[in-house]
């Protein structure tokens, strides 16, 4: 007789509620997703339309051929960078504390230090746009879109039993076949990964439908504009639109700000089996799904899947503020955990308005203010407990706290706030780390020589030659034999992550979590792919990859069948423009000890190990990698400025005006002249090797729509801040630099954009409150303002709390003495003798 084991895909994983239901949820590749490792999440549906639940689609775990076409441009030479006239910039706006822009507030103030800056209302300080829902209540959005359930038969093989509440292929046996792993019945547990492509009729289904809802939201805009008259045709269609779009103006929309994407979203979907020893059955084993699949074993019915569908649809997460693409970037690279703690408290209160019944105008006036409620209380705190809150603050922003109510079990879950859109899953980039770190410290093994892989000769540390592979887009295995499924698909996502550092991307889309021999002729057919296996053959046949990274020993290998990097009409110029450089461009071909370390990588990987045994934590090594990913991208930059003579990597003007020389300028800063020949010449094959693939042809596609949502256009607040911090300047040079930066970043957005090029892991706001020493008495009140804007802005609060006391006291100090300043001409000129900001000098004494 066969034995049937039964075995249901899920997304979301729990290692403190085990005994949680286990179901697949499909995900949006820019949505939230697992990141906590004692809690579970379960994200949205990648099939929006309610169409797609009435009918087959077509899907495949491999994407189509002709999205690897359009996706891999092989360009000679970067297009001349697009070079926008500046925007219209205020040269009239000023510094003046008692500007009529800034009045007081009567909110208590939060104050953590007798040197804390005073808390004040200033609108300036806080987003203009309308506070709203990640997942409003009412969306038709589901978390989670289908629940399926296979089981293997000795005999037949993966057979489908259920796809719930539709079909989500007409395929069902490559959906089965891909649910099952190799070996599972040899193990209690195990899972695995995989993602699904639409098919490309779908593709063009949906551009049609963006495109029209792109179109209704235009013509609504230009009736606003008057450019439409009440009486246009489709006037009565477009406020039906609007009512279903719900609000659209371009600060508020959805699409307002790009996420990026090549294609339609990816089905995520999460698999996980256990094992039960069944010596009647013909292997002696049978999965068994926890909790919920032993509810399936007593109902192998429809409706028992129903109930969990709803369970896990029904959890609330209305309360999610949705964030801009700057507070989003903020809130990935900081670790405080009360960043933008305003927007959660404002979501309760206007929750709360709404149980009380209040008027929906008092309801958008809540949306639009920052004033706090005394009755908010913070999750797990004694306040909380003791008033049973119905509503509370979520101890770390980062991560909303919810529950699922499954079968009258209250199931907590956190999902992450803000996410990258190459974040997939739950993994760690520590135990990345630390998995080929450790060989290769106790016993260094040579690589085999490659231009676009061994950046620092033989001894290159395998995560840079890692990180190398996935920018020069390599094929690379992760084999695991005898290891669980699992490990290989965890080290497959953590790479993806690595090398987009949250900026990249191109890398998910063409990764492969877990695969087998039984689909290597169509895995060969995608370039520049990443795999996870488990089977030791792939490890004898050199020619189906690049590099091979084998997680029992921790070790790499360069394939002895790699192809050479060509000789590039880059790397041809720079040697010819620099022909003193030539030896070091050519050094990662070469047996000859790098000497010294030109690009930098040697010291960031120690840095990067010294974090890890510091145990600081995994989302500081994730930010640390989105630095250097950051300072890649900003050096092939200049690389292709250097030898093309214009970059697509960079769009912008060159000076704001005429009047602001000193500040004109932009891309990544050395110290030298030679210091930037250097590390150029050391990376000049790996960035010609980058500059082939689909993630550089997708970040050039990013930068253009991102310029368009950049508050501050004109200059580079990246460069300048690096010129404060790589470079000697001058007394007057840096008098500019100052004075630029108090005389555009005004408003929320403009320091929001200020915030991200000085984060808190890259000390923060120390180079920025430096000009609290500078010479010129008027360059110091310029930052003394400047800082003063930051220290009442939602985030820019907590970068002012980490400056240290001596900075502290020499702000209060130059706030005083102008105060004194203007109390005196006040006084001389009205008869006055009290100015408001005496309270400063009584703090501070």
């Amino acid at each position: 007789m066969a034995s049937s084991i039964p075995y249901a895909p899920i997304y979301h994983k729990t290692k403190a509620t085990k005994q949680a239901l286990k179901t697949q949820a499909m995900q949006r590749p820019t949505t939230r997703g697992t990141t906590g490792t004692t809690d579970t999440t379960a994200t949205s549906s990648s099939n929006g339309s309610a169409a797609a639940l009435n009918r087959r689609t077509s899907l495949s775990s491999f994407p189509s051929s002709r999205s690897l076409s359009t996706m891999s441009p092989h360009s000679r030479r970067p297009s001349r960078s697009p070079n926008p006239q500046p925007h219209a910039i205020d040269t009239n706006r000023t510094s003046d504390p008692n500007s009529n822009s800034k009045t007081p507030s009567s909110a208590p103030s939060s104050q953590h230090s007798s040197l804390s800056a005073p808390r004040k209302y200033n609108p300036d300080a806080h987003s203009r746009r309308k506070l709203r829902s990640q997942y409003p209540r009412g969306d038709t959005e589901n978390h989670v879109e289908y629940i399926l359930v296979a089981s293997f038969d000795i005999d037949k093989g993966p057979v489908m039993e259920h796809q719930f509440p539709v079909a989500i292929t007409g395929d069902e046996h490559m959906l089965a076949e891909l649910m099952l792993p190799d070996q599972a019945h040899v193990r209690n547990q195990d899972w695995t990964i995989f993602f699904l492509h639409k098919d490309t009729s779908q593709e063009e289904e949906e551009a049609e439908e963006k495109e029209e809802r792109r179109r209704r939201r235009q013509r609504r805009k230009d009736r606003a504009a008057g450019r439409l008259g009440p009486g246009d045709a489709d006037s009565a269609q477009d406020a039906e639109d609007a009512e279903l779009d719900g609000d659209t103006t371009a600060e508020d929309s959805d699409e307002s700000e790009p996420e990026g994407g090549e294609g339609p979203p990816l089905i995520y979907v999460l698999n996980l089996v256990n094992t039960k020893q069944d010596k009647t059955a013909k292997r002696g084993a049978v999965p068994l799904l926890l909790l919920a699949l032993e509810e399936y074993f007593k109902s192998p019915v429809p409706e028992t899947l129903s109930s969990l569908y709803d369970a896990v649809n029904t959890m609330d997460l209305s309360l999610m503020p949705r964030l801009s693409l700057l507070e989003r970037y903020l809130l990935q690279t900081s670790e405080n955990k009360d960043l933008f703690v305003e927007k959660f408290e404002q979501m309760i209160q206007m929750r709360m308005a709404e149980d009380r019944g209040e008027a929906p105008a008092d309801i958008i006036g809540l949306a639009e203010s920052p004033q706090r409620r005394p009755d908010l209380t913070r999750n797990g705190t004694k306040a909380h407990i003791m008033a049973h809150s119905q509503y509370s603050v979520p101890r770390d922003t980062h991560e909303f706290e919810t529950r699922v109510m499954y079968n009258g079990i209250p199931i907590p879950i956190k999902v992450p706030v803000a996410i990258s859109p190459e974040t997939v899953g739950d993994f760690s980039l520590i135990k990345l780390i630390q998995t080929f770190s450790e060989p290769h410290a106790k016993s260094p093994q040579p690589f085999t020589l490659h231009s676009h892989l061994t950046t620092s000769g033989p001894n290159t540390h395998p995560i840079i030659v890692l990180a190398n592979a996935l920018l020069t887009q390599k094929r690379i295995i992760f084999l695991g034999h005898n290891r669980p499924s699992g490990e290989v698909a965890e080290a497959v996502l953590a790479a993806c992550a690595l090398a987009s550092g949250g900026i990249l991307r191109g890398f998910t889309r063409h990764a492969f979590p877990y695969t087998d021999l039984s689909k290597i002729d169509d895995l060969l057919k995608v370039p520049g792919f990443i795999a996870g296996v488990t089977n030791p053959t792939f490890e004898n046949h050199p020619e189906w990859w690049d590099v091979l990274c084998d997680l029992p020993s921790g070790r790499m290998k360069i394939s002895t069948r790699i192809e050479p990097a060509p000789l590039t009409e880059g790397l041809a110029n720079f040697m010819q423009q620099n022909p003193a450089y030539a030896n070091a461009a050519n050094a990662a071909l070469s047996n000859i000890p790098v000497s010294g370390d030109p690009t930098g990588e040697q010291a960031f990987m120690s840095d990067v190990l010294r974090s890890v045994a510091a145990r600081h934590g995994e989302a500081v090594i994730r930010s640390k990698w989105r630095e250097w990913i950051i300072k890649f991208t900003r050096i092939s930059a200049a690389f292709e400025e250097s030898v093309y003579g214009a970059s697509a990597l960079y769009i912008g003007v060159d000076e704001v005006d005429s009047s602001n020389g000193s500040i004109s300028g932009h891309g990544y800063v050395w110290g030298d002249d030679m210091s930037r020949l250097k590390e150029m010449a050391a990376g000049v094959s790996r960035i010609e090797g980058w500059r082939s693939t689909r993630s550089y042809f997708s970040y050039k596609q990013d930068l253009a729509q991102l310029y368009t949502f950049r508050p501050l256009k004109s200059l580079d607040l990246h460069h300048l801040h690096d010129r404060l911090r790589m470079t000697k300047l001058t007394p007057a040079a840096s008098r500019e630099i100052y004075v630029a930066l108090s005389k555009y970043a005004h408003s929320y957005d403009e320091i929001c954009q200020l915030l991200t090029v000085a984060p808190e892991s890259h000390a923060g706001l120390f180079y920025i409150a430096l000009g609290l020493f500078h010479k010129d008495k008027d360059t110091r009140i310029k930052v003394v303002d400047l800082l003063e804007r930051i220290s009442e802005h939602e985030a820019g609060r907590h970068w002012w709390k980490s400056l240290s006391r001596f900075e502290k006291l020499a702000y209060f100090r130059i706030k005083r003495e102008a105060e004194a300043e203007m109390r005196s001409k006040m006084g001389e000129k009205n008869g006055m003798d009290d100015v408001p900001g005496m309270m400063v000098d009584r703090r501070i004494s």
